[in-house]
């Protein structure tokens, strides 16, 4: 058994099978289809965050509930607990991304939040980062 063996999804190998769907919804298409693992994990964050608890029908608890805090004050620890559960919700539902940096950046005077996440994929090569603004 190898150690340190990076791990290789054999979807990303067949350059014509969709792995998952792109976000957001706005082509001419039906569905426009997403063919690697690495914009597949970053549409499953966005659909994820964009998700408010309980909202999808049979999975109650799916959701980042992140449009719960558009009409809330803006302040330093409302600021600072929006970052622990962006946190502890990625380690709980994605548990094999691994968050390299997250900010959570406030623009008071347009009452604006920007979640940026860095993150990567554990025992891959892929690195990539996310940024949802609210406004």
């Amino acid at each position: 058994m190898a150690f340190g063996a990076v791990q290789k999804f054999p979807n990303d190998t067949r350059p014509r099978v969709g792995i998952g769907v792109s976000l957001p919804f706005n082509s001419g298409e039906v569905f426009t289809p997403n063919y690697t693992t690495k914009e597949s994990i970053k549409n499953n964050l966005i659909n994820f965050f964009l998700t408010n608890v309980g909202e999808r029908p049979g999975n109650p608890e799916f959701g980042g509930g992140l449009r719960e805090f558009i009409f809330s004050q803006i302040t330093e620890n409302n600021l600072d607990f929006l970052k622990e559960d962006v946190a502890d919700k990625i380690g709980t539902h994605f548990p094999n991304v691994n968050v390299q940096e997250l900010n959570v950046l406030s623009n008071p005077d347009n009452n604006s939040i920007t979640v940026q996440v860095f993150y990567s994929v554990i025992n891959t090569t892929i690195n990539d980062d996310l940024e949802l603004n609210f406004a």
